[in-house]
């Protein structure tokens, strides 16, 4: 039985993880670093901790991984404006589950990003509980972000289902116990190992219900 529903941000309300790689294969080239192929891939589900540890590392970006992420943020906030580009039919999607169960998000974006998205979609009412994986000790597909957002629901995490779009998400909801409704990024599209965990696979948010919900 599913007791709660624990929303990813990224790529499941917002349309956003082109944004965060456009932002930061700019900014890195923009100081002199270097930008990989594979940088997109490696950094999706990263708390701002990580992904701002492995640009400095990886990508050779100067400055202090808490100085790029300072950057990094500064950009995406100004990206986002005051109308952060909302994928159609999430907020509505989010209503539909909301009027059956309480609802939190389990994200890696920062904090202040995760406000700016839900005060301008006006669904803070409905998300008493957010989770940025910086506030836990590892990002996804570590279960950590999960698992903290079913334990300040107040509710186990194996009675929690989770919505996803990417790899790492679904790995990470996956980790934590939870029921897995996965609707695939478009833009960075899951691997088959990944979508293999999903319990239930959906072409749009507007095709998500209470009933595939609950199973």
């Amino acid at each position: 039985m599913i007791d709660a529903v624990v929303f990813d941000l990224d790529g499941v309300i917002v349309d956003s993880e082109q944004v965060w790689d456009e932002v930061r294969e700019a900014y890195t080239r923009e100081v002199g670093g270097t930008y990989t192929d594979e940088a997109t891939r490696s950094m999706m589900g990263m708390s701002s901790t990580e992904w701002s540890r492995y640009m400095a590392e990886a990508l050779r970006v100067p400055g202090t991984p808490a100085e790029i992420n300072e950057a990094i943020v500064a950009r995406m906030l100004e990206r986002y404006g005051e109308a952060p580009p909302l994928i159609p039919g999430a907020v509505d999607a989010v209503r539909r589950i909301a009027a059956r169960w309480p609802l939190a998000v389990a994200s890696s974006s920062n904090p202040e990003l995760i406000e700016v998205v839900l005060r301008s979609a006006r669904l803070e009412e409905l998300f008493p509980v957010t989770v940025s994986s910086q506030e836990v000790a590892r990002g996804k597909p570590a279960p950590d972000v999960y698992l903290e957002a079913a334990a300040r629901l107040g509710v186990e995490a194996v009675r929690c289902a989770a919505v996803e779009d990417s790899h790492n998400g679904i790995r990470s909801a996956k980790a934590a116990g939870m029921r897995v409704v996965a609707i695939p990024n478009p833009h960075f599209p899951p691997d088959d190992e990944a979508m293999a965990q999903a319990d239930v696979v959906l072409g749009t948010i507007d095709e998500l219900t209470p009933e595939l919900v609950a199973g």
